[in-house]
């Protein structure tokens, strides 16, 4: 008889702050966001002792977007398991440049800051702000080694967001396409590009797939998700650090000039 062939299975992981996504299947394992530099144990511990698999099956590690939480860990686990890490192409230049490293600061500070809300302490979170794949990933291309999914860009939230679907069983790994705020599902902060946002939003609505997984909400039914109020209620103009930083600005010297 020959080997039994695995049926797909998405493991969920508590991460720092956030889900984290294991995929196995007969082709290994494959590790749907790059997660952050405090959950690389988490996963680590998680391939050896739960699944009592050895750390070099974990094949391919996907950086869906360059956000601490979701690219922190990335190197350090390529480092402990051998495996490739992908990306979109501009995930490379994000965090780019002085203004690049200010935002990478920023970001950091954010995530501490999610971290002290849900009662989390404050663990070692710094990463290279500059990526160093093995691969990058293009709109519709399927990942190396693992032919049943499928790459979609979906940018909004950065210019650089991937949506990762597996064709066969109709789900989708979409990051921070949508996140929760009081009970409603709402678009994410940063929204650096929210034109190309409601593109990508519509191009999921279109698509195939049946169950969302998010970094930062349930896996949620197609059903559940009123994609057309999301894409009528997201901002016109993009919401982001320098965004809201200008904006405080000219409001204090607009008062100031008003006050005079």
């Amino acid at each position: 008889m020959g080997e039994k062939e695995v049926v797909m299975k998405i493991h969920t992981l508590k991460g720092y702050i956030q889900h984290i996504y294991l995929a196995e299947d007969s082709k290994g394992l494959l590790l749907l966001d790059g997660c952050s530099r405090a959950d690389v144990d988490t996963v680590c511990n998680y391939i050896t002792q739960t699944l009592g698999r050895p750390l070099a099956d974990l094949k391919l590690i996907v950086v869906t977007h360059m956000h601490p939480d979701h690219a922190g860990g990335a190197i350090k686990l390529r480092v402990r398991t051998g495996a490739q890490v992908a990306c979109h192409p501009k995930a490379i230049n994000w965090y780019k440049g002085l203004a690049g490293r200010t935002a990478h600061g920023i970001d950091l500070l954010l995530t501490w800051w999610v971290a002290s809300r849900i009662g989390k302490p404050r663990l070692p979170i710094w990463y290279n702000p500059i990526l160093t794949p093995d691969i990058t990933l293009k709109d519709n291309q399927t990942l190396p080694g693992f032919p049943d999914w499928q790459v979609i860009y979906t940018p909004g939230h950065t210019d650089h967001d991937l949506t990762l679907m597996h064709a066969p069983t109709q789900q989708a790994y979409i990051a921070d396409v949508l996140v929760k705020v009081k009970g409603k599902l709402v678009p994410p902060y940063p929204l650096c590009h929210p034109n190309q946002y409601r593109e990508s939003l519509h191009k999921l609505a279109q698509s195939q797939i049946d169950t969302f997984f998010c970094a930062h909400v349930p896996p949620t039914k197609r059903a559940d998700i009123d994609f057309e109020h999301v894409m009528d209620n997201a901002p016109r103009k993009p919401k982001n650090h320098w965004h809201s930083s200008k904006n405080r600005i000219k409001k204090k010297l607009f008062n100031q000039t008003n006050e005079h």
